[in-house]
Formats: C-alpha cells, sequence, structure tokens
C-alpha cells in the first residue's frame, strides 16, 4: 500500500479517548471502529509506527498498530475467550523438561527454576514439571489462580499479553515480561534456552539468526504495548 497521508497526530475526540490522524482523520481499524485507546503514550507509539512508514506502508511490520486493532476489534467483549486462549500456554515450555545431556538440564533448570519460583511466590501457583514429552496436566487450582491474575487486565493488555504468551510459548514468561520481572531479552534468551543450545552445538545460519531477531524485535513491541496500555481495566 502507498503511503497516503503527510502528517500524523493525536487528537481528543468528545469521548476523551486519544485517536491517531492521518492528515487530521482519524486512523479506523480492519472493523472501521476510530483506532482511539485512553492512553496518550499509547496511541503517540503507534503514531510514531506511521511516521515512521516511507512510500510503501507496511502493515505486516506495525506491531502497535496491529495490537491495537485486535484489541478494539476482536479482544473488546471476547476478553474471557481469549484468556482461555493464554491459559491453554500453562502446560508451559518451562515445565517440559529434558532428559539429557547434563549439560543442557542444568542449563534449563538455570534458566527457568527461578522464575517457576518467582510464580509461585506471587500467585501461589505452583506449576508441575517432568521430564521428556509426556503430558502434564496442571491442577485446576492452579489454573483457577492463573486465570485470576490474568481476568482484571483490560484488552489492549490482554491481547498484547496474549501476544507475546504465543510468541515465547510460555504463560509464566508471558506474566514475568507483563510484570516486569523480566525484559523483553531475558524473555527471550529464557523462551530459547534450547534452541540456543542446538547452534552452539551444531552452528549457526543467517535464516536462523534474522528469524530470532525478527521475533525479539516483535517481543519487544509487545512488551512496550504492555507497558503503555495501563494494565488492569479501568486503570489508564
Amino acid at each position: 500500500m502507498r503511503r497516503f497521508y503527510t502528517n500524523v497526530s493525536v487528537g481528543i475526540p468528545a469521548r476523551a479517548l486519544y485517536s491517531v490522524l492521518l492528515d487530521g482523520k482519524p486512523v479506523k481499524t480492519p472493523a472501521h471502529a476510530e483506532l482511539a485507546m485512553p492512553w496518550r503514550e499509547l496511541a503517540e507509539a503507534i503514531a510514531e509506527e506511521w511516521r515512521g512508514q516511507g512510500e510503501e506502508i507496511k502493515p505486516a511490520e506495525m506491531f502497535m498498530t496491529k495490537c491495537a486493532n485486535t484489541a478494539i476489534d476482536e479482544t473488546t467483549g471476547h476478553e474471557a475467550a481469549v484468556a482461555d486462549g493464554i491459559l491453554a500456554y500453562a502446560n508451559d515450555l518451562l515445565c517440559y523438561r529434558a532428559q539429557a545431556p547434563a549439560d543442557l538440564v542444568a542449563r534449563q533448570s538455570e534458566a527457568w527454576d527461578p522464575l517457576l519460583d518467582w510464580l509461585e511466590q506471587r500467585t501461589g501457583v505452583k506449576l508441575l514439571t517432568g521430564a521428556g514429552i509426556a503430558p502434564i496436566r496442571q491442577e485446576e487450582v492452579a489454573l483457577d489462580r492463573l486465570r485470576a491474575a490474568i481476568a482484571p487486565l483490560n484488552p489492549f493488555t490482554l491481547t498484547a499479553l496474549a501476544g507475546a504468551v504465543a510468541l515465547l510459548g510460555s504463560l509464566v514468561l508471558g506474566l514475568a515480561l507483563l510484570k516486569g520481572r523480566l525484559s523483553a531479552a531475558e524473555a527471550f534468551a529464557a523462551a530459547f534456552v534450547d534452541e540456543e543450545y542446538q547452534m552452539e552445538k551444531w552452528g549457526r545460519n543467517t535464516w536462523t539468526e534474522q528469524r530470532a531477531r525478527a521475533l525479539e524485535a516483535e517481543l519487544d513491541a509487545a512488551a512496550r504495548f504492555m507497558r503503555l496500555s495501563g494494565g488492569e481495566r479501568g486503570a489508564p
């Protein structure tokens, strides 16, 4: 899509939400709602994405805009369903441990055990772990407490959390990112312990490293989106 605007700004319409404006006209979501939110800082970050486009607009690279569109068009009014999708990752990456070799087992334990301890201290949830790929069934009380931890999130934060959790394959890492326990770089490193181990053993390639950089950039944007989107409902 060719760029069709010159100026990008943030405006305040009558209902006191911050809109992203292109040449003074509000941006619309794919469902034709106004791209508007209660946080000026988030609206400014989205506006910056639009300012940063060249002669060709590349929507696939505009993570903040995509996340806001999804929050408005899809998550709002369907928060419970989105929370269910996030809870599907409670059978967490961090719970499935290698049986060998010993140095990989040790590396997983060093990276992941402190995060499972953090989750237990913060939420009272003790996730079960196991060696190998045999399915682990987490206890219902753990799932209920995780749901309670997610339930207060507003649709914008919930949308960004869902994206981060899917990218990381881990609800624990997503929550650690949301709560500031981990930076985006730290969460990415924890999620890709196994891949990093394999690359150290067998070598790196350009495609793998390019993919890793793209995923890390998307995760960094998700973390920023969560930070700017207020967290709990009714908390701009």
